[in-house]
């Protein structure tokens, strides 16, 4: 198989799975990969043209996108060597090109207590601003879904988010039966119709109105922050990881759910070694 063969098998892999976005950005760097070894058969270029490729394609760029050039790459040679059952080793893996585009140590963010979410939950009382803290915090929802969400993509415990990260056309959000009254009930008051936004401000605005809620408990506090706290709480309370990635998150990779949740403490880690064991 030649390395064009192997672009276009991979080209209609993402086509088939991924939004334009994504196929666009694979496509910049695919072009050129095949400008320069079109012909050749994908299983003999080696690591040293690759490095080459990568180190002349990249030179002028800035290290995070260095460093995602190198990560499409490898993701191009990890699906066509499964999907052909190569029995060869990933090319991207020799420790000269990992140790070129090496990623930076993940530093995990501290997360929110409950205490400081709770808190800044029951003193906010405009019922807008307090519902889309629960919203992210309680359902995990991101802030740019939270604030598309119309007044027709509200049912009993779910909500329609109609422009999801991922490549689904919808995607359910579920809620606890206390915010679906409350979520009711605030539609109800402002006499919402379908088609109209629940929340009709810009990102700015939220982010502004979260931050100073914080600020009024001396925290720190983004937007995803409260995303990532529903994450860790619902990990940390016995619910499995799997439904913390798929049905919380809504995330397509369990990697992408561990790197929200929080880092466990010695003292939370000896607490639930003595819940696991002293039955």
């Amino acid at each position: 198989m030649t390395v064009r063969e192997a672009i276009n098998m991979f080209i209609h892999y993402l086509q088939m799975n991924h939004k334009n976005k994504t196929i666009d950005n694979y496509k910049f760097l695919l072009d050129r990969f095949e400008t320069a070894f079109a012909d050749c058969a994908v299983d003999s270029v080696s690591t040293e043209e690759i490095f080459q490729f990568l180190e002349e394609m990249t030179k002028s760029l800035a290290k995070t996108t260095r460093r995602l050039r190198y990560a499409q790459l490898k993701a191009f040679y990890n699906f066509i060597i499964v999907r052909c059952s190569f029995a060869i080793k990933n090319p991207c893996d020799a420790s000269l090109l990992k140790k070129s585009f090496r990623t930076p140590r993940q530093a995990f963010r501290k997360i929110l207590e409950k205490e400081i979410v709770d808190e800044m939950i029951y003193k906010t009382h405009r019922l807008r601003d307090r519902l889309i803290l629960e919203l992210q915090a309680r359902c995990a929802l991101r802030i740019g879904e939270l604030l598309n969400i119309r007044a027709s993509d509200i049912s009993e415990r779910t909500i329609t988010l109609r422009t999801p990260k991922s490549v689904r056309d919808t995607e359910l959000a579920y809620m606890p039966e206390n915010i679906s009254k409350k979520l009711k009930e605030y539609i109800d008051s402002e006499r919402l119709q379908p088609e109209d936004r629940v929340f009709p401000i810009c990102y700015s605005t939220a982010r502004a109105m979260i931050k100073r809620l914080g600020a009024k408990l001396n925290v720190r506090v983004a937007p995803h922050d409260l995303r990532r706290y529903s994450a860790t709480y619902a990990s940390r309370n016995g619910v499995p990881l799997e439904v913390v990635s798929k049905v919380i998150l809504r995330h397509q990779d369990l990697k992408t759910t561990q790197v929200y949740l929080g880092r466990i403490s010695d003292v939370e880690a000896i607490r639930w070694m003595d819940v696991l064991h002293s039955r």
